[in-house]
């Protein structure tokens, strides 16, 4: 396997996000793949960069991403950014996602680096996940 369902994985990712009540009340429908090139919300959500390795075995295709999904404020300290940080990955911890092209096996959390960008008051809490994909085909 090579990178084939790394696009069905985000859409899956992006309306799991998208669909989450709680997160929405959060930061409204500022869930992006890339930062919005006007002036930015003050608070969203940033489905980022990824990485994916092969993982197919004897009974099937199969690949591990390693991703990451930001939250970015320019809100003063870091409980808001925590708080939606939170919510995201209780969130992806149970993952009801249903790909369009194979099956989410597993999801997890794999750690978080909060930092406050250098030279403006932008805070950005940086969560990474690893899934496990599987092919049907």
């Amino acid at each position: 396997m090579s990178y084939q369902l790394a696009a069905t994985l985000q859409t899956a990712i992006y309306a799991h996000l998208a669909a989450d009540v709680a997160l929405e009340a959060l930061v409204g429908d500022a869930i992006y793949d890339a930062i919005p090139p006007a002036t930015p919300p003050a608070t969203y959500v940033l489905i980022g960069p990824e990485e994916a390795f092969d993982r197919s075995d004897k009974t099937g295709h199969g690949a591990e991403h390693r991703l990451v999904v930001s939250v970015v404020t320019n809100a003063t300290g870091f409980l808001s950014a925590k708080q939606i940080a939170a919510r995201i990955s209780e969130v992806l911890d149970t993952p009801a996602l249903v790909l369009a092209r194979g099956r989410l096996v597993a999801m997890w959390f794999d750690r978080a680096e909060a930092r406050k960008v250098e030279g403006d008051q932008t805070r950005r809490i940086d969560l990474r996940f690893r899934a496990r994909v599987e092919d049907d085909i």
